[in-house]
């Protein structure tokens, strides 16, 4: 079975400035970065930009783009076999998030994994 190619996100109302935001990665034992629940099996290299691919999920909230954050902030996830990256982030929208959950979120067409805060 050939599996369709996922669609690249485009969002309503997205702002056009580049800016400086955080991410939280999964790291694996190889030393390489993945996402934490959405499209887990992608590597997600160090700098170089990558465009977003909408991947429904069961089980997920529907919010195509890349999630990040204005700070190294998110007490509702675990920091256990994980890292934050600093990103930069292009054609994002703030989306406003319970305060457990860091109080808002970015969500990006396109993300830039400058480095990785060990």
């Amino acid at each position: 079975m050939i599996t369709p190619r996922p669609k690249k996100v485009r969002l309503k109302d997205k702002t056009r400035t580049t800016i400086l935001a955080w991410k939280l990665l999964r790291f694996r034992a190889d030393s390489s970065l993945g996402p934490l629940f959405i499209n887990k099996k992608l590597v997600v290299p160090l700098r170089r930009w990558l465009r977003a691919e909408d991947h429904p999920t069961k089980g997920y909230a529907h919010r195509p783009g890349w999630h990040a954050a204005p700070a190294r902030h998110a007490p509702h996830l675990s920091k256990k076999g994980r890292v934050w990256c600093k990103v930069w982030l292009q054609g994002w929208v703030k989306i406003k998030r319970p305060a457990i959950q860091g109080g808002y979120w970015y969500l990006a067409e396109e993300m830039f994994v400058e480095s990785v805060d060990l």
